[in-house]
């Protein structure tokens, strides 16, 4: 196969060493807005592995991001700026390529509605990148609802926890904390538990710098849904967790409980019987990165027609109809019905 990359940024650069250890990808194709940023990612993964020559022409530097349009692509992974995501998922469509996109689809909801339908219009595959759901022990807390080994839930939590804010000038740009961050709980308790929100009620707060303030965001968040039926669910997250960072996904049912995400790595220290962890994860890319290599691993099996897409346009909608409410909860400050944001 022939895939090509849209940004060579952290997460490009991540996804990009990923692609190359798969045996089907033949050649790996680089582009990004600045186009000496590609070739620089290029150059450093077209270095031989443990010692032994690869393939010539195995990573190539596309430069700019239009020319991967006419680099004969099989499949394209969207990893660039989230305002350059809709355009770059359909003109990828317009050209027939397989499309793996980061999300969110599009930067607003009108955005992501249009592009949903161009995808559903057009029959090529839109993987949409929520990690979470390729994550192992999220996969077995799946499997456990549907065993039935927990017997009804009662109630589920989740949480995401940054050890750090972002660059200040990120913040404008990223949507807000719901629909940046929250968005990833909001989907995986959707895909855990097989179930639909009625209704969230959200609130948030500034304790830390004043630039989320100044951009109409907070740096900490919580929400809680009610799901279709009857369980509760309860999402926190915030941008200040020193110790590390955390994103557990917790479930409590009449038969039993289970946790998925909590092990010797995670940041949380018991004030009795052990020690807090030596090793905390630090970030997102390494407390996932089995699970963006998962989900990489499936988006070429999709671009070769041995798997069905297991997140397509229509879940990221779903998960952005959510994180819309509990903005909106967030600012009017009351329950928000998840019809009221649907179209």
């Amino acid at each position: 196969m022939r895939i090509g990359l849209a940004g060579a940024g952290r997460i490009g650069a991540r996804h990009a060493a990923a692609l190359r250890r798969l045996p089907e990808v033949e050649t790996l194709v680089i582009a990004d807005a600045d186009a000496a940023r590609a070739h620089a990612l290029a150059a450093r993964l077209a270095a031989p592995a443990a010692g032994a020559p690869d393939p010539a022409g195995a990573v190539e530097a596309a430069g700019s991001v239009p020319e991967l349009f006419g680099a004969g692509l099989d499949g394209i992974v969207i990893a660039a700026a989230t305002d350059a995501h809709a355009d770059l998922v359909d003109r990828s469509l317009t050209a027939g390529i397989a499309v793996f996109c980061e999300k969110p689809l599009a930067a607003d909801l009108g955005g992501t509605f249009q592009i949903v339908a161009a995808a559903r219009a057009s029959g090529i595959p839109v993987q949409v990148g929520f990690q979470r759901r390729f994550d192992a022990g999220n996969a077995a807390a799946r499997e456990a609802v549907a065993s039935g080994r927990l017997g009804w839930l009662h109630t589920v939590r989740s949480c995401s926890f940054d050890p750090a804010p972002p660059p200040p000038e990120y913040v404008p740009v990223s949507g807000g904390l719901f629909r940046d961050c929250v968005i990833h709980d909001l989907d995986l308790i959707r895909f855990v538990t097989g179930r639909e929100v009625d209704w969230v009620v959200a609130a948030g707060a500034n304790r830390g710098e004043d630039f989320f303030r100044d951009a109409g965001d907070v740096d900490a968040g919580t929400a809680m849904l009610m799901l279709d039926d009857g369980t509760l669910g309860l999402v926190a997250a915030t941008r200040y967790n020193a110790a590390g960072y955390d994103a557990r996904l917790e479930l409590f049912g009449s038969k039993d409980s289970v946790v998925a995400g909590l092990d010797e790595r995670t940041p949380v220290t018991p004030l009795t019987g052990r020690e807090g962890p030596s090793d905390p994860y630090e970030g997102f890319l390494e407390r996932f990165a089995g699970a963006y290599d998962a989900e990489l691993r499936t988006f070429i099996d999709v671009v070769a027609g041995r798997a069905e897409n297991p997140c397509p346009p229509e879940e990221a909608l779903e998960a952005f109809y959510l994180a819309e409410a509990c903005e909106m909860s967030r600012r009017e400050g009351r329950i928000v019905g998840a019809g009221e944001v649907e179209r």
